[in-house]
């Protein structure tokens, strides 16, 4: 009796553990972009929205996560081709695949009900964000280019839950664009990573990487980090929209340049490879300039 149940919670016990990988807690720094309306909107002070957004944020985190299982369970048999990805809990068979689908069901149904009682028009956003992700994950993740531009579009509805949950008052469309910009770097970037990594193989790991190659995802990136810097300078411009006079928050522009160049330093210079959103983490420069970047709008909305 005692050696079963001692079997039993080891069993448990590796579920749990293997779960908590799959639901990647190191990208939930992802969802911050909920954040941008009410940062940006001069009401990060406010107790009750503060408490809204973070609430909101923590949602998309469950709900992400529950993507991220879903993924992982209808790639199961690729990622255990894949070099690093084979060692992830589902394909190494750390997790068992039925407490994977139940842990995904349960997180998206929490993310739903809390935040259609916070705000039903955030709740839709969560369920568009849900409903996305399984096209994304049993189809549309095959098809070159949609996969990217989904990928983004999940970022968008990031910053629409954090807009609608805090009713900003002094909304710019350039927000919404620069947020899909800078979602479209990051998605690019890893695309790029992946073919690098796996080079004549990436195609049996994900069906849209036979379209893609080094070149035209170079000349791809490039349009995009252009777009980026532009729309976010429009953005800053925009002096009701930051809360700024003057269009001082122009004065946060260098800190985006240097970012996206240093980025692309990484990737063609020293050769490290990643996402954006990975590398921000690894890389000691890029992680202080976006700490100074954040230090600086908060000073310029908040301070001034």
């Amino acid at each position: 009796m005692s050696t079963t149940n001692s079997v039993n919670a080891s069993s448990l016990e590796g579920n749990l553990r293997g779960l908590i990988k799959t639901m990647r807690l190191r990208q939930w720094t992802k969802n911050a972009f909920v954040f941008a309306g009410l940062v940006f909107d001069g009401k990060l002070l406010v107790p009750d929205l503060l408490l809204k957004t973070i609430l909101v944020t923590f949602c998309f985190c469950l709900a992400s996560s529950s993507v991220y299982l879903l993924n992982d369970l209808v790639d199961i048999n690729k990622d255990r081709e894949h070099p690093k990805k084979r060692l992830r809990p589902l394909p190494s068979g750390q997790l068992d695949p039925k407490f994977a689908a139940i842990s995904a069901a349960l997180l998206a149904s929490t993310s739903l009900l809390t935040t259609f009682f916070l705000n039903p028009w955030v709740g839709a956003v969560i369920a568009l964000y849900l409903i996305q992700n399984v096209a994304y994950s049993f189809y549309l993740k095959n098809i070159v280019i949609i996969d990217a531009m989904l990928v983004a579009f999940g970022f968008l509805l990031r910053v629409i839950a954090g807009v609608l949950i805090v009713d900003v008052a002094n909304f710019s469309p350039w927000l919404y664009v620069t947020a899909t910009v800078v979602a479209l770097f990051m998605v690019f970037g890893k695309r790029r990573h992946e073919i690098t990594l796996l080079s004549d193989g990436a195609g049996k790991h994900r069906e849209s990487l036979k379209g893609y190659n080094l070149p035209m995802l170079d000349q791809i990136i490039g349009m995009v980090t252009t777009f980026t810097l532009v729309s976010y300078t429009f953005y800053t411009f925009e002096s009701k929209t930051a809360m700024v006079e003057d269009s001082r928050m122009l004065l946060t522009v260098p800190f985006v340049f240097y970012g996206i160049v240093r980025y692309l330093y990484l990737i063609h210079v020293e050769k490290l490879g990643g996402a954006p959103d990975e590398l921000i983490l690894e890389d000691t420069h890029m992680l202080v300039n976006a700490i100074l970047w954040a230090a600086l709008v908060l000073i310029l909305i908040y301070l001034i």
